[in-house]
């Protein structure tokens, strides 16, 4: 009797310990418990039905930037009482209602409601076992700074928490709300400049990660910044940015940056934004910041102008480029690329029509241009004009980005995507298409109404590998997956997706030179 007394002491005890040490702060990746303390209050998630990951969508990271909050930072959040279940997407941000177009079906774009300027939340999927802290992947989305959601399906976080990250999505401000720019809104200002909300969002969002993060079992000294179009766009202004110094220590940028022009996204002085913002309240008859901000979001979505990160001497002091170029920016390893048939051509010109203005633009280089981008049947001239746009949006400005990081002294990893996605006949011209790979990286195959191959589970579960990799360690290399080379600027060996992952010398390298030649004006 004595001996099963002591047993069952021991017994009691032993689950005691297992408890302690499960929900004590002093290990913040043990089990997640019931309910977690951040910053405004409590939050509870929900577990997936099928993998032993927790999900916490809908948690606010600030105060919602309505009323005289429109056009200023981020502030405090707001505190709430009771415990705020976490079970659903917070409002995307203000935009047009989402309709899908060309090869983008609703799987890419955010839900029909709820759409707010009420939007500055984010999620966390994290896996609920005990072990060491989990390095963090922090997903920005694209959708040219005037649409986008971290709500889209394809965005969602499972499966790679699943894979041992801790998977965290935000949302910020979009268009006119989040980079509208104007002489009044600067001078109510701490620092005497406006517009770049947007940046302001995601930096609140990653100060958010460094102070919370730990609870849900991350590693807030081992984050990842990561995405895709605008959100690529974004990881390189936020590398170049002193103000998100120290927020991150890895970077993916997936099909965009601001080293050379965009044809379709500028970068504008403050001055220019001011400018333009006084042009847009002239149009909207607002003659105050007051006026202004009664203005209902409707109203203020029909102003005729174009939005985008500003160089406004605080969160970009100078363009992004010269950042880059003087070795201002936090350096980090980089793990970036771009798809080989991410185009936006909006009008075709013919076989001749395109030689002619080859001539007019180029000159005594036209035919070296024609060499690249040929015209010679009415199909090839259409070929060209898809990969001329691809090189001028995309590929030109990752290349320059790529080689100037291989001068660096931390790594850069380069991948070019050149796999087709299988399609209706209706898609089939798409191939690999801008975003076409993101589905693949997070390994959300099942978000797309495709008819998948084997080939292309096979090719989900290497990406997400190496991205897993590459999130944990800064090296996408391990687990028995093909080797990825760093790049170098000799060699220029790059991974290619297709069917499989295979090491390359970069694909069209003499047609980026050429390019970036141009578009740099040398």
């Amino acid at each position: 009797m004595k001996k099963l007394y002591s047993l069952a002491v021991f017994a009691v005890l032993a689950g005691a310990a297992v408890l302690f040490y499960s929900f004590s702060s002093k290990n913040p990746a043990a089990f997640l418990p019931g309910v977690i303390n951040v910053e405004g209050g409590q939050v509870s998630g929900v577990k997936s039905e099928t993998s032993d990951v927790i999900s916490f969508k809908g948690i606010p990271f600030a105060a919602p930037p309505v009323g005289n909050l429109r056009w200023k930072a981020p502030q405090p959040v707001e505190h709430w009482t009771g415990v705020k279940k976490c079970d659903v997407f917070g409002p995307s941000p203000m935009q047009a209602k989402p309709v899908p177009f060309g090869v983008y079906t609703k799987e890419f774009l955010i839900p029909d409601a709820p759409i707010s300027e009420d939007c500055l939340y984010l999620n966390v999927w994290a896996k609920n076992n005990i072990g060491p802290k989990k390095p963090v992947f922090v997903w920005i989305y694209g959708g040219g700074f005037s649409s986008g959601g971290a709500g889209v399906p394809i965005y969602d976080g499972e499966a790679m928490a699943k894979k041992g990250v801790i998977f965290v999505s935000i949302n910020y401000r979009v268009g006119i709300f989040g980079f509208l720019a104007h002489p009044e809104l600067s001078k109510e200002s701490p620092g005497n400049v406006s517009g770049n909300y947007a940046l302001l969002d995601q930096i609140e969002a990653l100060k958010w990660v460094k102070k919370n993060i730990a609870k849900f079992g991350g590693d807030p000294n081992n984050v990842t910044i990561a995405g895709q179009s605008a959100g690529s766009m974004s990881v390189n202004c936020l590398i170049a940015s002193p103000v998100a110094k120290g927020l991150f220590n890895k970077a993916i940028a997936e099909s965009g940056s601001f080293m050379v022009a965009n044809p379709l996204i500028q970068s504008k002085t403050l001055k220019d934004a001011e400018a333009e913002g006084v042009k847009v309240a002239t149009t909207l008859h607002a003659n105050t910041l007051e006026e202004l901000r009664k203005l209902s979001a409707e109203d203020l979505m029909k102003a005729p102008a174009r939005f985008s990160p500003i160089v406004d001497g605080y969160v970009l002091p100078e363009p992004v480029a010269k950042i880059f170029a003087e070795h201002k920016e936090n350096s980090i390893p980089l793990l970036t690329g771009w798809n080989a048939d991410e185009a936006f051509v909006f009008k075709y010109q013919t076989k001749e029509e395109f030689k002619k203005d080859a001539e007019r633009q180029y000159g005594k280089e036209a035919e070296t241009f024609l060499k690249f981008f040929q015209a010679n049947t009415e199909e090839e001239a259409v070929h060209s004009q898809n990969k001329l746009s691809r090189d001028m949006i995309f590929a030109a400005s990752g290349y320059k980005w790529a080689s100037m990081q291989a001068s660096r002294k931390a790594p850069v990893y380069v991948y070019y995507f050149q796999h087709k996605l299988p399609a209706t006949p209706d898609f089939e011209k798409y191939g690999a298409f801008h975003t076409g790979e993101v589905a693949y990286i997070m390994d959300d195959l099942k978000f797309l109404n495709r008819r998948w191959k084997p080939e292309d589970h096979m090719l989900a579960g290497q990406m997400s590998a190496y991205w897993v990799n590459f999130i944990k360690t800064g090296n996408p290399n391990g687990g028995g997956l093909p080797e990825w080379p760093k790049y170098n600027n000799s060699q220029s060996r790059v991974i290619v997706f297709d069917d499989k992952a295979i090491t390359s010398p970069l694909p069209d390298k003499a047609e980026l030179e050429f390019v970036l030649k141009h578009l740099e004006g040398k």
